[in-house]
């Protein structure tokens, strides 16, 4: 009787168990999903991993250890590395779009609307571009000068470069002026005829080298980029955090050496010794810095002050290269314009060190600022503003040397 009973009690414990099985099933995956919506909730600074731990005047909306996917994602959600994230994305899409403009604007013959010339005279240039031939030798300057001032005194009044242009206008003219000349004289004229012809088209007519241009570019949109992603995908884990910090501070070191390549290059394009002395030293400064940056007491929250002291370091060795310009095209005028555009870069990078290490203004304010408006995020507009003040400074420079090439220098 006892062992019937116990299996009916034990039927009746079945029968109850199956009847709140679905219920069971039904709580495990709404808790499954309450945990997992738990467990991708944004955290305090206090429930970070110590590797998380950068600012502490950040208080809250902080990602930890998110799986790829949900990092991932959460470039479209709300916390306090959104704008870190969109500020340099946008930038690269924006450096992006003007590198492609850029090359597509390299002319294939300069812009001689660009010159203050006389109208008359454009006309004549404008005439002689479309029949210049570009040939593969260059005559010996000093000799084809001497032949044309004692051909034309006169011409001496006009600029260098008016002069070889008007020379040769006049000769396509002289046949029918001088008609009477003898055989000789044609023959002459003619033979200067092709020497000026090579000595314009190689040098007048042909768009300056745009690489260093390029250099500066792409080196601008590696830091942007690189420092998007850091940004995105350093919650992920220890070691993904440790290699997105290695390629931001790359890519923050890059961005300062290529913003020396075009004002170096092309303030020194005529002088090789100082050209490749500049670029030799920022390119080993660069190399240097990223080595040191490779360290993993770099990353260390105590040494942030170092970091920002480090890259300005960078920037303040540009100080020889413009100074050096300015004392060697003091009476140029682009000298002075591109001068201007390299101290407001310097002056927009500068705060935005300053900021960065100072952490202003969320160490007044402290969980204030943690979705916006805090250092890093002022850092990276800062940063944006600067690279373009630069990429119209080189706008000029391409200007100038495309129209100048080494006259005067």
């Amino acid at each position: 009787m006892d062992g019937v009973k116990h299996t009916s009690e034990d039927s009746e414990l079945i029968s109850e168990t199956i009847e709140k099985l679905p219920v069971s099933v039904s709580r495990e995956g709404k808790g499954k999903r309450l945990w997992k919506k738990v467990k991708y909730q944004l955290v305090e600074y206090n429930s970070l991993p110590a590797y998380l731990r950068d600012n502490e005047f950040i208080l809250g909306h902080y990602r930890s250890e998110w799986p790829l996917k949900q990092v991932l994602l959460s470039v479209f959600t709300i916390h306090n590395e959104t704008l870190n994230v969109w500020t340099h994305l946008i930038g690269f899409f924006l450096f992006l779009s003007l590198t492609i403009y850029t090359a597509m604007k390299v002319p294939k013959v300069v812009d001689l609307h660009s010159l203050q010339l006389p109208e008359v005279l454009k006309a004549d240039l404008h005439k002689l571009q479309e029949c210049l031939p570009s040939l593969p030798y260059m005559p010996d300057l000093h000799k084809l000068s001497g032949e044309l001032k004692s051909t034309l005194p006169s011409i001496d009044l006009l600029p260098s470069f008016s002069r070889w242009h008007v020379m040769d206008l006049l000769y396509n003219c002289l046949p029918e002026r001088f008609s009477h000349s003898n055989q000789t004289d044609v023959c002459v004229l003619r033979s200067m005829k092709e020497d000026v012809a090579n000595m314009i088209a190689p040098l007048m007519l042909r768009p300056i080298t745009r690489w260093p241009f390029f250099a500066f570019l792409g080196g601008a949109m590696f830091c942007l980029l690189a420092s998007s992603t850091c940004h995105l995908l350093s919650c992920h884990s220890e070691r993904l955090t440790y290699i997105m910090l290695r390629l931001d501070y790359a890519g923050i070191a890059a961005l300062i050496s290529t913003s020396f390549y075009p004002p170096v290059y092309y303030s020194f394009m005529c002088n090789p010794f100082f050209c490749n002395l500049y670029l030799g030293f920022i390119t080993l400064l660069g190399v240097a810095t990223i080595l040191v940056s490779l360290l993993p007491v770099f990353q260390n929250p105590e040494f942030r002050t170092v970091r920002a002291s480090l890259f300005l370091g960078m920037g303040l060795s540009g100080v020889a290269p413009i100074l050096h310009k300015l004392i060697l095209f003091r009476h140029q005028p682009e000298a002075l314009h591109t001068t201007g555009y390299e101290v407001l870069m310097g002056i927009f990078y500068g705060i935005g060190a300053l900021i960065y290490a100072t952490r202003i203004p969320e160490r007044w304010m402290p969980g204030k600022f943690d979705i916006a408006g805090h250092s890093h995020q002022l850092f990276h507009v800062l940063v944006v503003a600067g690279a373009y003040t630069h990429y119209q400074a080189g706008l000029v420079y391409l200007k100038w040397r495309d129209l100048e090439g080494c006259r005067g220098t």
